[in-house]
């Protein structure tokens, strides 16, 4: 049993690590999808504005996991807050202001 243990405990970093890359999968998947629905599927403004980072560069990086996370009153950009977490919407933020969407 206590092999078993240690195996377990071995595996779990490099299991962790494909947990991570499954996410960010998934994330850039809902960034280019979801957000694509309303800023133009390759993020160059639609509904929405551009989302590449010379557009965005006005917003520093809390900021825009704010945008993320609580969406802007008065507009069509929803509050993602109950669909993701804050290490999502920082993930996303960090994504879009360095060009990962590009």
């Amino acid at each position: 049993m206590s092999r078993l243990l240690a195996l377990l405990f071995c595996a779990a970093p490099a299991l962790a690590g494909e947990v991570a890359a499954v996410d960010a999968i998934a994330l850039e998947r809902l960034v280019r999808q979801d957000c694509g629905s309303c800023h133009g599927l390759s993020l160059k403004g639609g509904l929405g504005p551009d989302l590449r980072p010379d557009a965005l560069q006005h917003y520093d990086h809390e900021t825009l996991e704010t945008v993320i996370l609580d969406g802007v009153p008065g507009t069509a950009m929803p509050p993602w807050r109950p669909l993701l977490s804050e290490d999502e919407a920082q993930w996303i933020a960090t994504y879009l202001l360095t060009g990962g969407a590009e």
